[in-house]
């Protein structure tokens, strides 16, 4: 089984420019494209929040049309910059979508299950797991310990090093470590937000941060530093279900590149 991975391309009303900069729109559609290119193709496909860039209404209506040229099912879950109640409207087709409350669900469809956890906070860039929304994973997973999982949700539960993004992580990252690290089913969570390709070891198991398709976050680790953003090549994440039930993760780069050319000639000898 292949899971893509989508976020943050941060779509504005009418195809307007993120940021006067970022032509957001050129960017989903290029990874859209590029996933429904790969062979073999991912079965189904994650997006982890800020699929809009200020939530309303219009934005999920442009939004929506491109989530939708993908050629295999997607899920989505909120980020800070969307807004829950248009989100769960934009998608109320979606049979996974509740009805009310918080968007969290999971699949169990697949090989691999899929848990989408909503973590944004309304009206704030930081993320949070309340009580609420810690007991329905503790429950969620109880419910299936033996089916390797993935978790999908926006923001990270550490930090990064990248001070400002590090301000507006997941609040109780230390309460939701304590919750995943009881289930040893979970493979890997998948967050976006920071806009970078990160990872780390947590809580007994693999947190991977995806790129934007559009923008990335300057990469600076200094003390100070302004918040800012770069364009750097654009790339979405796979992760990848080996013979052994394990995932792994890829970084599969958007765009035209040269290649690929074979390292041995025909008679098996290296090329040199």
């Amino acid at each position: 089984m292949i899971i893509a991975q989508i976020t943050d391309p941060h779509i504005k009303a009418k195809g307007r420019a993120a940021y006067r900069k970022v032509d957001t729109v050129a960017g989903l559609r290029a990874c859209v494209a590029h996933i429904n290119a790969l062979d073999p193709k991912p079965d189904v496909v994650v997006m982890s929040g800020d699929l809009t860039d200020y939530g309303t209404p219009d934005e999920y209506l442009f939004a929506r049309p491109l989530l939708d040229e993908l050629s295999m099912p997607y899920f989505v879950v909120p980020g800070n910059h969307d807004e829950r109640e248009a989100m769960r409207e934009a998608f109320s087709d979606h049979s996974y979508m509740p009805h009310s409350g918080f968007l969290n669900y999971a699949i169990d469809d697949y090989p691999v299950r899929l848990i989408g956890l909503d973590t944004a906070v309304t009206g704030k860039p930081y993320g949070e797991m309340c009580e609420e929304r810690l007991t329905w994973l503790d429950t969620s997973l109880r419910a299936k310990p033996d089916q390797p999982t993935l978790i999908f949700m926006h923001h990270p539960p550490f930090l990064t090093g990248i001070r400002h993004m590090d301000r507006q992580n997941c609040r109780n990252g230390d309460r939701l470590a304590e919750t995943i690290a009881r289930y040893a089913q979970v493979e890997m969570v998948l967050c976006g937000h920071v806009h970078r390709a990160i990872e780390m070891r947590w809580a007994g198991t693999l947190v991977s941060i995806g790129p934007s398709p559009c923008h990335a976050v300057a990469l600076d680790l200094s003390e100070n530093i302004d918040p800012a953003f770069t364009i750097e090549p654009p790339a979405c994440r796979l992760a990848y279900l080996n013979d052994d039930n394990k995932l792994i993760t890829h970084l599969s780069f958007i765009g035209d590149f040269d290649g690929p050319y074979p390292f041995f000639n025909a008679d098996g000898t290296l090329v040199d």
